[in-house]
Parts: C-alpha cells; structure tokens; sequence
C-alpha cells in the first residue's frame, strides 16, 4: 500500500500484532452478540448490520492507527489528518451503534463506569474533545507528543474516550439513557461543528508550514522510530527526510490535510445530523399517528 513495502517490512508497515489483536477484538463481539449472548440479561439478537457496523470499525481503528495510514502519518500532514478524522470521527459512531444496548448495560453498570457516568455532560463532553483536538494542533505541543512515545499513546487514548463522549449525547446506544431530544442533538452537532473550525482554520490558512516533525528531519526521524523497526539515523540516510516521501510541498501537504479534516468531518456531521432528523421525524409522525387513534370518534370528525 502506497508503495512502502519498498522501505521498510512488513512488519513495519501492516503491525501485524495490532492487526490480529483487533481480528479477536471482532471475533471476541461476535462471540459476545452471537453463541454466548444467552448468558447475559435481557439480550436481544444483533443485526448483521451492527456487526458490519463493528468490524468495519475496528478495522478502520487498525488501519489508521497501526497500518499504512498510521506510517504515512508520519510522513505527510495530510494522511495525520486522514488518520485523525477516522480514528476520532468516524470509527466512534460506528462502534456506538454496533455494540447492542444490553451490551452497553453489562459494561456500564460496574462500579468504577457508573459512577463516571455522573460526572459526564454533552457540553463538557463536547468541549473537552474539541479543546484536546485543538490543543494538540498547536505545533509546540503536535512536535512533542510525535517524538515522545509514552505521551503519544497516552495522547491519543484520552483523545478516543473524548470523542467516543461526545459521540454518545448524539448517537445513545442506549434508550433511557437518551437525554437530548432530537432538536438538542442537532444543535449539539452544529456545535460540535463549530468548536473544531478554529484549528482547522488555523491549519489551512497558515502562511507557513507549523510543524517541525514534517519540515525538520531531525524531529521526523524522531518520530518515525516510534513507529518502524531498525536504526532511524540509517533510514534519515536513504531517504533525506519527510519529502522524499511527500507528494506536495510541506505548505501544501499542511493546507490539503486541514480542508480533509474538516471536508470529512462536515460529511460526517451531515450524515448524522440527517440520521437523526430521520428518526425525530419518524417518531413525530408516529406520535400523530398515536394522538389520532387515541382520539374519540366524533372529534375527529367534527
């Protein structure tokens, strides 16, 4: 993929170890929702298609974080921002959906979660994921979490659970849980909008490039040792840096990966503030519906 098997191995480039983690991640669900979902209360069957929901998930999660999306966010901003509108944007919601409601129960109703479900708010939900977005765009703070291992896992997990908050006032996998009237979510989206323009504006006009560990080949070389086996000083020999891998200037690479992170995040947006304009119109038509047959004949035809 891309081209990077000339470079580096397979192992490098595929992680195999994250691969066949999230292959029994998605074995492990369709045990739990299929065979063995009698041992757990009130369980219902799953659609097939929640768990092509759940695997699609999964496998995007691998992709951008262990497989060649991950190492080619290494080397241009525009696969980092590919890379953080899938694991951030788009795998959240799907896993939300996939992962049935009784399942949710089981797993939320232990002591440590019930008691983190207090403490959670879908404006403090949404301003905590777009303040950690933001924060870590600003280049100082990009630069280090890329070169310091230890903080980039811890980075990125804490970055997951935000989104994965924020999706849940949106989507609510779970019914009595399901807080926000439909109108409430649409704002809550149109705000979610909002509160991520600031960094992707700040991106796309810049009228240089931000961030060292695509311009700087000490830092890039930093970075990418994280994430490929072997000396790195070595690769910074063959290859000269981040552009021999670059398909535009670092200017352009930086301009083109902001309009990406904000073209997929208003599609997303758009794709589920029109599910959820779908099901507030269904459940409107059907409450009409009710009202009607509920009504005494001779009102109704008076």
């Amino acid at each position: 993929m891309f081209g990077l098997t000339k470079y580096f191995s397979l192992y490098d480039v595929w992680s195999p170890l994250f691969l066949v983690s999230s292959v029994l991640v998605i074995i492990l669900y369709l045990g739990v929702t299929g065979p063995f979902r009698d041992r757990f209360a009130n369980s219902e069957p799953v659609s097939v298609k929640q768990k092509v929901m759940f695997s699609t998930g999964v496998l995007l999660l691998y992709l951008a974080q262990g497989g060649p999306i991950n190492m080619m966010s290494h080397m241009m901003f525009t696969f980092h921002m590919l890379m953080m509108a899938i694991s951030y944007i788009i795998v959240p919601p799907l896993i939300l959906l996939s992962v049935p409601g009784w399942l949710w129960r089981y797993l939320l109703d232990r002591k440590p979660l019930r008691r983190l479900r207090k403490f959670t708010h879908p404006i403090l939900s949404a301003v905590l994921f777009n303040v950690l977005f933001s924060f870590y765009h600003v280049p100082v703070v990009h630069d280090y979490v890329m070169t310091h291992y230890t903080e980039h896992i811890i980075y990125y997990i804490v970055l997951f659970i935000a989104s994965t908050l924020m999706w849940w006032w949106v989507v609510a996998p779970v019914p009595e849980w399901n807080t926000l009237a439909d109108v409430k979510k649409m704002g809550y989206i149109f705000l979610n909008g909002l509160l991520i323009t600031p960094a992707c504006a700040l991106i796309i006009f810049a009228s240089d490039p931000l961030f060292a560990t695509y311009v700087d080949k000490d830092a890039w070389v930093e970075a990418m040792g994280y994430c490929i086996s072997g000396d790195p000083a070595a690769m910074l020999a063959a290859f000269d840096g981040p552009e021999f891998f670059n398909w535009f200037n670092p200017l352009e690479d930086q301009q083109l990966g902001g309009i990406l992170m904000k073209l997929i995040q208003e599609t997303m947006y758009g794709c589920i503030l029109g599910y959820v304009f779908v099901h507030w119109f269904r459940r409107e038509g059907k409450d009409d519906d009710d009202f009607v047959e509920l009504m005494p004949e001779g009102q109704m035809n008076s």
